[in-house]
């Protein structure tokens, strides 16, 4: 039994290692650089063994956007938990999803597809995809007062939301926005305005 633990304890590592290795491949030279080879190289491994624990670049790719998302939503309860009152925890989670964007930045990118390609359906289908909006919707429907979570009310302000902050970090990590000043209080102007109108 010990050596079958040992096994698959060397195993994990070696998982983990891969994904380590893809990610400091894209922090250096960018997504578009990133390949099964590189990363054999990078952990020094042949490539067939890369491909014994991930299909393909694409498996990779939804590993480290699986990762994100439960990155993104540790921040998002840190944030939340802070904060009795909806309103507050709202404004609190959109501040912490743009400080994970840009501490995460190739993450964010990974998982948004922003000047990555983004296998959005995959990305779609992951159950750690659908977490951020359980926090987001759960106290968006709090502060209207609205109880059904399906409601298209919270839906459209969730993406109102999402439309506005996801707007200016894309912007931003594509070097075209303001100071950091700037953008932060555009962010802030935005989420309190927002906060306001749908506040009953």
């Amino acid at each position: 039994m010990a050596s079958k633990d040992r096994i698959q304890r060397l195993k994990d590592e070696t998982r983990i290692n891969i994904l380590d290795a893809a990610l400091k491949i894209v922090k250096e030279d960018g997504w578009q650089a990133l390949s099964m080879r590189k990363i054999a190289d990078v952990i020094e491994y042949t490539a067939p063994i890369i491909y014994e624990y991930f299909a393909n670049k694409e498996a990779i790719l939804l590993e480290l956007t699986r990762k994100g998302y439960l990155l993104l939503a540790k921040d998002l309860q840190e944030a939340k938990s802070k904060h009795r009152l909806p309103a507050k925890q709202l404004e609190a989670m959109w501040l912490a999803y743009w400080n994970f964007a840009f501490a995460n930045k190739e993450l964010y990118q990974g998982m948004f597809g922003v000047t990555t390609n983004c296998s959005c359906e995959l990305v779609n289908d992951l159950p750690e995809a659908e977490i951020p909006w359980d926090m987001f919707s759960t106290a968006i429907g709090e502060l209207m007062n609205i109880d059904d979570m399906d409601s298209d009310v919270i839906c459209t302000k969730y993406y109102t939301f999402w439309s506005v902050v996801h707007g200016l970090v894309s912007i931003n990590i594509l070097s075209r926005g303001s100071s950091d000043e700037i953008n932060r209080q555009v962010l802030k102007d935005a989420i309190t305005g927002i906060i306001r109108s749908i506040t009953p």
